[in-house]
């Protein structure tokens, strides 16, 4: 039987009634995409959010998120990403056990044949990402012990460049050689998830394959030019289905969120419908 979930990026929740950059409702989108999400007839095993789940890691940000978050039915798994506050993140998501009390937030749970492996990129401060030798070490233990499952990674920043120049900077910046040195001695890894980007994204990575979720509110623009400036803009929100098919790797789904036309039956019982 298949596996399905979903996977969030980027949030950017604000206190209720603050705009983000005094211009986006990022609450308004993020409820369009838990409606789309509760709607969908799939079975879906659980909602993985990678990170930049507010703006500025408050806990009235975290309240708001609490709310927003409720109407989900299935799992819900949190990750820290460069706008977070750990602290506060589980001061206020006290039931989500699996963040732990202190420390990363690094945790491996299991949704269906999966087993979902979080890391903390996140660094005090800082808009990059780094690993360090303790929390690579941890990940070496864990995959050893997951070395008979399918291993799906969840982290906020990419371990890759995407060749838009301003985000790049920004990327995992610490740890990288050794984390992808990791990855290519556990042949069972089946994707890597990340976020930070705000774009849909995805790259051979070693044996397998890395992907960046788009946000369910604002894009970054575009441009790959060297000197291209930091810019967004308003594309269609989305998130990601991840479909673990026995037998095959894992089928990565983008599910735009925006209503649009359709869909309309070509075929009925063999005939086509004018």
């Amino acid at each position: 039987m298949s596996t399905v979930f979903v996977q969030l990026s980027d949030l950017h929740i604000r206190q209720p009634g603050q705009l983000t950059y005094r211009r986006i409702d990022t609450a308004a989108y993020l409820k369009k995409a838990i409606q789309s999400i509760s709607n969908r007839q799939e079975h879906i095993s659980a909602v993985v959010i990678t990170g930049d789940l507010v703006d500025f890691g408050r806990v009235e940000e975290y309240g708001h998120l609490a709310k927003l978050l409720e109407p989900l039915s299935m799992p819900v798994y949190l990750l820290a990403g460069n706008h977070d506050h750990p602290v506060h993140l589980r001061e206020v998501f006290s039931s989500h056990s699996y963040l732990g009390t202190q420390g990363p937030i690094q945790y491996c749970v299991d949704i269906g044949s999966i087993s979902l492996v979080a890391l903390d990129t996140s660094v005090k401060n800082a808009s990059h990402g780094e690993l360090a030798a303790d929390q690579l070490a941890w990940l070496s233990h864990v995959l050893d012990l997951n070395k008979d499952r399918s291993v799906v990674i969840a982290m906020h920043h990419p371990p890759f460049l995407t060749g838009i120049h301003h985000m790049d900077q920004q990327n995992l910046k610490v740890g990288n050689d050794s984390f992808k040195q990791l990855i290519a001695q556990h042949k069972n890894i089946q994707h890597i998830i990340c976020g930070h980007v705000h774009r849909p994204i995805s790259i051979q990575y070693a044996h397998t394959v890395a992907s960046i979720a788009p946000s369910p509110a604002h894009q970054v623009a575009l441009d790959l030019m060297p000197d291209g400036p930091s810019r967004w803009l308003l594309e269609p929100g989305a998130y990601r289905m991840l479909t673990a098919i026995p037998g095959q790797s894992i089928v990565n789904h983008m599910a735009y969120v925006d209503s649009f036309d359709g869909p309309y039956p070509f075929y009925e019982n063999g005939r086509l419908i004018d």
